[in-house]
């Protein structure tokens, strides 16, 4: 929903978000909504962080939002992200050596 530099990796990417709870349903009807919450993953790097209950409801009854960083809490492990120096390809798999060109991977 919003473009942005990550700290992280330093690549422009997108937040988005997503939203969890737990429900309570009859015969696959579901009849109660209960433990919202808000998080948000990087498109750059693919990081997570548990985003503000209140910037959260406001996203989702459409009102137009800015995420900053005071919105978001840290949830979950950064992958580690690989880059070859030779050709530029960015990757999060376990590669030792880079799929496109064949040169080591940092």
């Amino acid at each position: 929903i919003q473009n942005f530099v990550c700290p992280d990796c330093g690549i422009v990417g997108e937040y988005q978000v997503f939203v969890a709870y737990t429900v309570l349903s009859l015969f696959f009807i579901p009849i109660f909504k209960w433990g919202r919450k808000y998080y948000v993953q990087t498109s750059c790097c693919g990081k997570t962080y548990k985003l503000d209950n209140e910037v959260g409801r406001a996203i989702e009854k459409g009102k137009p939002v800015v995420i900053s960083q005071n919105d978001l809490e840290y949830e979950g492990q950064t992958p580690v992200i690989k880059k070859c120096n030779y050709c530029g390809y960015v990757t999060e798999e376990n590669f030792e050596y880079c799929p496109k060109c064949g040169n080591k991977l940092n």
